[in-house]
């Protein structure tokens, strides 16, 4: 079966078709399938730095798999966002997103706040922990980190 390539664009760049479905994605898993009412729209959407990054399902414009690319203050390459649509999930779509997220992301340094329950997920894509476990939104979360020059 053909894979659906990873798309990737800046704010600017996406129509409004394409931003509603993958803002809605969003809301569906983290406000809705989590029941976390927290601001998903928190402003980092529309920075310049900003990449988003999806996976259209087979056959459908639809997004079944996102991420979203940030630049830090620092330099760091922030990837947060990280979701599967409910039908999509067991597919490798979310490694696919990340993989092509660090690949964007070049020789900088990578950080991101995994749910704690995902950080085997990401250790596999050659993040580490960077700190102790924190509770946002009733969730608990662990900081991760890359360096340059680790496995992808």
């Amino acid at each position: 079966m053909a894979e659906q390539p990873v798309r990737a664009a800046r704010f600017v760049d996406l129509d409004p078709p394409t931003l509603y479905a993958l803002l809605r994605l969003r809301v569906d898993v983290f406000v809705v399938e989590q029941e976390c009412a927290y601001p998903e729209l928190d402003g980092r959407d529309t920075e310049p730095g900003t990449v988003h990054l999806w996976v259209p399902d087979l056959g459908a414009a639809a997004p079944v798999a996102y991420a979203r690319l940030l630049l830090d203050p620092d330099g760091t390459a922030r990837i947060g966002r990280v979701c599967t649509a409910r039908q999509a999930r067991g597919r490798g779509l979310a490694a696919r997103v990340v993989r092509h997220a660090l690949h964007l992301a070049g020789d900088r340094p990578c950080a991101l706040d995994a749910q704690s329950y995902l950080v085997g997920f990401y250790r596999g894509l050659g993040f580490t922990p960077a700190g102790p476990e924190y509770v946002e939104d009733g969730i608990p979360h662990v900081p991760m980190r890359r360096e340059p020059g680790g496995r992808r």
